[in-house]
């Protein structure tokens, strides 16, 4: 029998709980889906897409696992800790928490507007700060927790019209590098896993399609699959990860070598 990329059935998350930001679409269900073949049992969060959010919980328990889903902006803090106060309400404990939440803007600098450049910025840097330290008590209770913080490409190399999102993202890396830092006493590893040109649905109903410049295939000639993006972050969650920490990782057909 053949089983999807990433979500080969196993018991390496077995008796873990995952909380995943932005775990509602695209990437962030891929993860879902993924640690939860694992065995882990599943909180995923999502702002609006609410739909989204309950069809990747349904398709997580047609498989055989357990998820629910708690709606809330990352960017506030009463609504992460009640995120994180449901987490554990409904499933005693946190090991995983993954950061995925973002938004992807495309706008000519002189043209970005301070709400915009903060939206971005807070969604991305302050979601993954405030989920981070609302879930570390719990974290630190189970004896080695995983952080793992969804980057970007373009945080690395940066990119036309993106200037919020790469600041957001090269801080991103940045933040896993001093998180790992504070963390590495309580047996917490934290990482960035950084997805190449990726095949999603871009955004919601009505945004732009991706511009001919964003449409060139990488080194390996196709783009990559969410499924890749959740198979990394599955590893870096499990039992033969843990001397891994303070990476920002790459998973990217060879579009860009650092």
């Amino acid at each position: 029998m053949s089983y999807e990329i990433g979500m080969r059935p196993g018991d390496d998350l077995a008796g873990k709980v995952a909380l995943i930001t932005g775990g509602a679409r695209n990437i962030g269900r891929a993860i879902s889906r993924s640690l939860a073949a694992g065995g882990a049992t599943v909180m995923i969060n999502a702002n609006t897409s609410r739909e989204a959010g309950e069809e990747t919980v349904a398709m997580i328990q047609k498989a055989g696992g357990k998820a629910a889903l708690c709606m809330g902006d990352v960017t506030d803090p009463d609504a992460v800790k009640h995120l994180v106060d449901e987490t554990i309400k409904q499933f005693g404990r946190i090991d995983m928490v993954v950061s995925n939440a973002a938004i992807r803007a495309e706008t000519p600098f002189e043209k970005i507007s301070f709400a915009e450049w903060r939206r971005v910025i807070s969604t991305v840097l302050d979601g993954a700060f405030l989920v981070s330290q609302a879930a570390l008590p719990h974290l630190i209770k189970s004896g080695g927790g995983t952080l793992v913080y969804t980057g970007g490409m373009t945080g690395h190399k940066g990119a036309l019209h993106r200037s919020h999102v790469v600041a957001a993202k090269g801080g991103l890396a940045a933040m896993t590098k001093a998180v790992a830092h504070d963390l590495a006493e309580y047996n917490i590893t934290v990482n960035c896993v950084v997805p190449g040109p990726i095949d999603t649905v871009r955004g919601l109903p009505g945004a732009p399609e991706r511009p001919d410049f964003r449409k060139s295939l990488p080194l390996i000639g196709r783009r990559g699959q969410p499924q890749e993006i959740a198979a990394m972050v599955r590893m870096l969650c499990g039992p033969d990860a843990r001397y891994i920490t303070g990476q920002s990782i790459h998973v990217n057909g060879g579009v860009l070598m650092p």
